[in-house]
């Protein structure tokens, strides 16, 4: 088909351009001195019963910077703006739903954390608990192993939720910074 040669280079032509006119591509290094950065994750220590919950919480925070436009993941806590590091606190998980029949229809699980950024400087900011705190709903099962998958996506579900909370608090703490002249 002739057109679609010629649509590919009208396509390339445009992500040529794109920089030129004021759009920058999301993700993209250079923005213009706004955004956190380059930020290393540090995996939290676990203080839950839940294993590998530190690591959920790693990958979250991890995957939040990733997709955030000025902010690059960083492996070297050294070459960081911020290095984040923190807890994982103890689950909480209850029954949120009852059936005289099946019993437990839903549980509650509430995910808490407590992260911190440290800069180069030697700024810190540490989160407000009450704002790291989440609970999600997720169905009970008579199979273990489903009933295990669905508290698993719950905890994904709230440490993706709570990774964006904190760090859209740490630009804004960036950002009052850098209005402030410090």
């Amino acid at each position: 088909m002739p057109w679609r040669p010629a649509a590919f280079a009208l396509l390339a032509l445009g992500a040529l351009s794109a920089p030129g006119c004021g759009y920058t591509w999301v993700g993209a290094e250079d923005s213009g001195g706004l955004g956190l950065g380059r930020v290393a994750v540090e995996t939290p220590e676990n203080a839950s019963r839940q294993s590998g919950l530190d690591l959920v919480v790693a990958d979250a925070l991890r995957r939040e910077v990733l997709r955030r436009a000025g902010a690059r993941l960083v492996e070297e806590p050294e070459r960081a703006d911020w290095v984040v590091s923190g807890r994982v606190l103890p689950l909480r998980v209850v029954p949120a739903s009852l059936s005289p029949v099946v019993l437990t229809l839903e549980y509650e699980v509430t995910l808490e954390l407590v992260l911190r950024a440290r800069a180069p400087d030697g700024r810190e900011r540490e989160s407000d608990r009450r704002a790291l705190r989440e609970t999600e709903r997720y169905l009970s099962s008579a199979d273990a192993e489903a009933q295990r998958k669905n508290r698993d996506e719950a905890l994904r579900r709230v440490s993706r939720v709570l990774a964006a909370r904190f760090l859209d608090w740490l630009d804004e703490e960036g950002r009052v910074d850098a209005e402030e002249g410090t």
